[in-house]
């Protein structure tokens, strides 16, 4: 094995959740250095990696989380330290603002993790998603050739100045009703069904991040997302379980339609047991009465999922990740997070692509609504070829115009695009939003999950009003 020599992290780097520090302070323990970027499905898998692996290897193993921006908001280190605690990072994050330490030591893609030894030396470069036995092989020959840690080794990890204890943490998908608010509560591990007053009705899951079906108290979920309900039935994306979940809501019985706990490749066919099919991360789902469509943010397709015989079928997508029109596999996605549908027409918003996109559920042909390509992006009202998003990441119909609201969460607003070739316009509000990741129309109102501000807002339609629901358990 071939030994890098010794470096050191730029000056320049910002210790977001944790006191300054050198990579010579850590001598004696096995560092991860772990170039990632916030807005990446790729990342965050490699950072749970990561975090798993410490834990078996607590006290020899201290990892580094280093945030090189791809978006102009992600210069921000608030907004930065937001997205990765909202992926459950707990570990010191560092954020390479002007790409000293990715030229330094010669980072090409994300993710990348560098491995270094207990000398100080890099001993390995692992890019991109490999499995998790290519990462744990060099980092347990490293670990294990040191001397068990001691208690105070073991206490040296601990982030400072964490997300404040709040109702919510990092609430996702939003579904309403004329009378009730479903909230992904997705830092806590849960479900919401709320009044609109946002007094706390039910909750679904043990609050714990595990994967557990059955009742309501018993059953468990792991940072999920996306919702979407028909009739008395809701389903959910569980992100963090690569998971299709059901909330019978009449018994509040929850139970797993496909997904066995890892992310993995999908295969078509009908799913004969649940377990043993493998998602990767799916963000959002768009329910109707026979079928579930799938955004995967980890896969870059769309899949549906039919009720009847419980067939899983991938509709579009190439897996590459680009902004590609096309039909069915000859298209590409970048990392959709959101859809919607009216007929046999689904709405996708691509994330990494700044864009929205429209796939034909008959023909399963995919067009570009607003958006030039995956590394083109912006803050521009107008026609389609002037339009500019900034990873937007939720999308919500007009129930009754064809009117799309898009939560052009890079930028802080909401936009609105008319369908039929209408223009792209912002809307007029009281303040800049954080972090949206979740819109739901009903009751004259849109609903809004403010993630990194750890609210639910509701928009009045008619007025324009913009106020807070108070979620009160």
């Amino acid at each position: 094995m071939s030994i890098a020599p010794t470096l050191e992290l730029p000056s320049s780097l910002q210790w977001l959740n944790a006191p300054r520090s050198s990579l010579h302070e850590q001598r004696g323990r096995v560092v991860a250095l772990v170039f990632v970027n916030a807005a990446s499905a790729w990342s965050w898998q490699r950072l749970r990696d990561v975090a798993q692996l410490q834990t078996r290897y607590q006290g020899r193993l201290q990892p580094l989380a280093v945030h090189v921006p791809r978006f102009d908001c992600e210069r921000d280190p608030q907004y930065v330290l937001k997205q990765l605690r909202r992926q459950g990072v707990a570990f010191p994050i560092l954020h390479d603002g002007d790409w000293h330490a990715w030229q330094r030591f010669e980072v090409e893609a994300w993710p990348t993790v560098l491995l270094i030894d207990a000398n100080g030396r890099i001993r390995e470069r692992v890019v991109g998603l490999d499995s998790m036995a290519e990462l744990e092989r060099p980092l347990a020959a490293l670990c294990d050739a040191l001397p068990m840690p001691t208690d105070d080794d073991a206490r040296a990890t601990t982030e400072t100045a964490a997300e404040p204890r709040l109702p919510l943490r990092f609430p996702s998908g939003i579904a309403a009703t004329g009378d009730r608010l479903y909230v992904a509560d997705s830092g806590h591990h849960r479900i919401l069904e709320c009044n609109h007053s946002g007094r706390v009705l039910r909750q679904f899951g043990m609050g714990t991040a595990d994967f557990v079906d059955g009742d309501l108290e018993q059953a468990a979920f792991r940072r999920p997302q996306g919702l979407s309900l028909v009739r008395d039935v809701l389903y959910v994306a569980d992100t963090g379980n690569h998971a299709l979940r059901r909330i019978m809501l009449r018994s509040g019985r929850v139970d797993t339609l496909c997904g066995n706990g890892r992310a993995g490749e999908p295969v078509e066919g009908v799913v004969a047991n649940a377990r043993d099919i493998a998602l990767n991360q799916p963000q959002a789902v768009f329910a109707t009465d026979s079928e579930v469509h799938l955004a995967l943010a980890g896969d870059n397709r769309i899949w549906t999922y039919g009720l009847g015989r419980g067939e899983l079928t991938c509709r579009a997508g190439s897996g590459q990740l680009e902004v590609r029109d096309g039909s069915g596999s000859m298209a590409a996605f970048a990392q959709p997070v959101a859809l919607a549908a009216v007929q046999q027409m689904l709405y996708v918003c691509d994330a990494l692509g700044s864009s929205v996109r429209a796939l034909q559920l008959r023909n399963d042909i995919v067009q570009t609504l607003v958006g030039q390509g995956s590394w083109e992006f912006g803050d521009a009202d107008g026609p389609r070829e002037r339009a500019r998003l900034q990873n937007p990441q939720a999308i919500a119909l007009s129930p009754d115009s064809p009117l799309l609201w898009i939560a052009d969460t890079g930028n802080g607003t909401l936009r609105t695009l008319r369908l039929g070739g209408g223009e792209m316009a912002t809307v007029p509000l009281s303040r800049r939003l954080h972090g949206v990741a979740g819109l739901s129309i009903a009751a004259g109102a849109l609903w809004i999950a403010e993630t990194d501000a750890h609210a639910v807002l509701r928009y009045d339609l008619s007025s324009g009003d913009l106020g807070r629901v108070a979620i009160d358990e």
